[in-house]
């Protein structure tokens, strides 16, 4: 078996690349990737630079695989490690550049380390080993992957670090009165009272997906997604260009949804498909409206999970406002290895950390809307 880097998703067959992957999990096909790369939303410019590591056999079949990128910079990670960067530099070392498994911008649990065996899989670790003794990272961080890495890089010296998002798990419910029903009944009137607010205004929703989603409807949702970083003095992470061949890619993926008022638009969010979840993914309005937000990423979207029989929604990081409306605290994680002095540190801290995120996950479920059992 033989590894090699890639400096673009394209330089590996797609559908070799796919077939690795589990069926129905959006954010590491090779189109999704592919679109980021293309769009320019990752790259030099970005300070997202594809570093892909695959492993081939003479055939060149494909064996194993790892999304990586080399980092100028930890924005669009949501896992925050600013203050490593912070310590490590007042040490007289060099954080940036450093590499990350990760799916950029997207803070979504799935596959990362991916091999039709574990000898493939430990060529790639191997492989990132020599990086770090080369001195040329501080350090390789892999963000949200699943339990099935965990043992493979627990053994290969990595150490992890957990994380709590929220979310929102469909009981076979067969509607969204069927959700309220096991909600206290406090919770039911101001989930009701919320609704009704947006409906009130005037407001109603109209859905698009798959091929008949057109550059019109991506024209319309740009600004709207554009805002919510504009707002905050920053440039919007993913380029216009990004969506049109997101739509080309994974057309059975995407959901968009526009909030509408007197024929006009005012609000926008986009959903991805997995094969059991609905995944939340960007929004934003221009004017602001009682409730909408809640209205326009939760309440719709678990119509739509209701609506397409999927289990899990998962809306996004952060949140804690997320909780009263019924999204669950689900530990997430991420693994790490560090250059020795650095990782040492982390390490300790981690330990530290992780036994404060299971408190806080155990704390914050007391504030779930549903019914107490007696």
């Amino acid at each position: 078996m033989n590894l090699r880097q890639l400096t673009h998703i394209d330089q590996v067959n797609a559908s070799q690349w796919d077939a690795l992957l589990p069926s129905g999990y959006p954010f590491l096909r090779h189109g999704f990737l592919a679109a980021l790369e293309r769009s320019g939303s990752v790259g030099i410019d970005a300070g997202w630079v594809p570093a892909h590591l695959v492993v081939e056999n003479a055939d060149g079949s494909l064996q194993a695989l790892l999304p990586l990128y080399q980092k100028m910079h930890s924005y669009g990670e949501y896992v925050f490690d600013w203050q490593w960067a912070e310590a490590w530099e007042r040490a007289g070392q060099s954080y940036y550049p450093k590499l990350l498994a990760a799916v950029p911008f997207s803070p979504v649990q799935g596959p990362r380390l991916l091999g039709r065996c574990e000898a493939s899989q430990q060529l790639i670790l191997q492989a990132l080993d020599e990086t770090l003794q080369r001195g040329l990272v501080s350090g390789v961080n892999l963000l949200f992957n699943q339990d099935s890495d965990n043992s493979l890089l627990e053994r290969a010296g990595w150490v992890q670090r957990l994380g709590c998002q929220f979310h929102w798990f469909n009981r076979g419910y067969s509607s969204f009165d069927d959700f309220l029903a096991a909600c206290s009944s406090r919770k039911r009137k101001n989930f009701r009272k919320e609704r009704q607010s947006v409906a009130a205004q005037g407001i109603h929703f109209e859905w698009h997906q798959g091929a008949e989603i057109t550059e019109t409807h991506w024209q319309r949702f740009f600004p709207f997604y554009a805002a919510t970083y504009l707002k905050r003095g920053q440039q919007p992470y993913l380029m216009r260009a990004f969506f049109s061949e997101l739509s080309a890619e994974l057309p059975e993926a995407v959901r968009l949804v526009f909030a509408r008022q007197d024929d006009r638009d005012v609000a926008g969010a986009l959903f991805l498909v997995g094969d059991d979840t609905l995944y939340g993914r960007y929004w934003g309005c221009l004017e602001e409206y009682d409730r909408l937000h809640f209205e326009t990423c939760f309440y719709q979207g678990m119509d739509r999970c209701i609506a397409e029989g999927l289990s899990r929604f998962d809306a996004g990081a952060q949140g804690e406002h997320k909780l009263v409306r019924g999204f669950e605290p689900v530990l997430t994680q991420s693994w790490h290895k560090l250059q020795p002095s650095l990782h040492e540190a982390v390490a300790d801290f981690l330990e530290r950390e992780r036994a404060g995120v299971r408190s806080y996950q155990a704390e914050s479920a007391g504030f779930l809307p549903f019914k107490q059992e007696t």
